[in-house]
C-alpha cells in the first residue's frame, strides 16, 4: 500500500524526542512521501534539515501560516521570497497560507493581503496553493475569486466545511485535503465526500494536531493516517488499498515537483 501524507508538520519540536521512531512506523505504514507545509520564517530551517536527512520522502513547501501573520509579515514574506525563487524548484507548493479568524479576528486585513501575495507567487511559481481555512471561508472564496482561471490549483487543507462549499473548491479547480476530522462522530464529511469526484480527495494527517479515532486527544502523527483511509474506504465502499491507491494518484496530479 503506498500513501503520501499531504501535510505533516513532522519538523516540529513535539517529534524530535522519537523522530526517528516516528518515521519508521509511518514507513511501516505504506506512506511513501510527506509533504511538509511551513509555519513562519522561523520554522523553515527545521523543515529544511528535515527535509535533508530524508530527501526521497519528505517534500518541503515555503509559506505564511495565517495565525503567524503579525506587524512583520511583509518583512517574512520577502525573506520568504527571496528564498522561493532561488529554490530551483525545490518546493512542492505555497503554502499553508489562508485566513484563520478563530484565534484573531483584528489581524484580517493583513491577513488578505498575506493570503493575496501568496497566490500570486502560486501563479507565478506555477505551484500548488496549500489553504488554511477557518471560521473563514467566505473571506478566502472573495479573495480567490479575482484569480478565478489563471492556472491556480491547490488544495484546502483540513476540510471539513459543507457540499456547497466543497462543490465551489472543486469547481475553482482545488482539491479536498481530508485528516483525522473524517473519523469524527461530528462531522458532515461523510456526506460530503460520497457526492463529489473521488478524483479531488487526497489524505493528510497535519500531525501533530488532528488526531484521528482511536487517536483523539494524543500527538498525531504520520501512520495514523491509516484510520482515516479505513474510514474514506467505508464511505466511498472500496478497500483500504483502492481508496490509498486513489488518494495517492490524486496527491501526484495535485503536487507533481514531489515525484521529479
Amino acid at each position: 500500500m503506498n500513501i503520501v501524507d499531504t501535510h505533516t508538520h513532522i519538523y516540529l519540536r513535539d517529534f524530535e524526542s522519537d523522530f526517528d521512531h516516528t518515521i519508521q512506523r509511518a514507513l511501516d505504514a505504506g506512506i511513501r512521501k510527506m509533504l511538509l507545509p511551513n509555519i513562519d520564517l522561523g520554522s523553515l530551517h527545521a523543515l529544511h534539515k528535515s527535509v535533508m536527512a530524508s530527501p526521497t520522502l519528505m517534500f518541503p513547501m515555503i509559506g505564511l501560516h495565517p495565525s503567524s501573520v503579525k506587524a512583520d509579515y511583509e518583512n517574512q514574506l520577502n525573506e520568504m521570497y527571496k528564498t522561493l525563487i532561488g529554490s530551483e524548484n525545490k518546493y512542492v507548493a505555497i503554502g499553508e497560507t489562508g485566513i484563520d479568524l478563530y484565534w484573531d479576528v483584528s489581524t484580517l486585513e493583513w491577513q488578505v493581503r498575506s493570503f493575496e501575495r501568496q497566490i500570486k507567487w502560486a501563479i507565478e511559481s506555477g505551484l500548488p496553493l496549500v489553504i488554511h481555512s477557518r471560521n473563514a471561508f467566505h473571506e478566502i472564496a472573495e479573495t480567490l475569486e479575482p484569480y478565478r482561471g489563471k492556472n491556480l490549483t491547490g488544495v484546502f487543507h483540513c476540510f471539513s466545511g459543507s457540499l456547497k462549499e466543497a462543490e465551489w473548491i472543486i469547481n475553482f479547480g482545488f482539491y479536498l485535503g481530508i485528516g483525522g476530522v473524517l473519523t469524527y462522530k461530528k462531522t458532515d464529511l461523510p456526506t460530503v465526500l460520497i457526492n463529489v469526484p473521488r478524483n479531488r480527495v487526497v489524505v493528510e494527517t497535519d500531525a501533530p494536531y488532528l488526531s484521528p479515532v482511536p487517536y483523539r486527544g494524543q500527538r498525531n502523527e504520520p501512520s495514523y493516517i491509516v484510520k482515516t483511509l479505513e474510514k474514506l474506504s467505508e464511505i466511498w465502499q472500496i478497500s483500504v488499498e483502492q481508496a490509498a491507491e486513489v488518494t495517492y494518484s490524486n496527491a501526484r496530479n495535485l503536487f507533481p515537483n514531489a515525484w521529479r
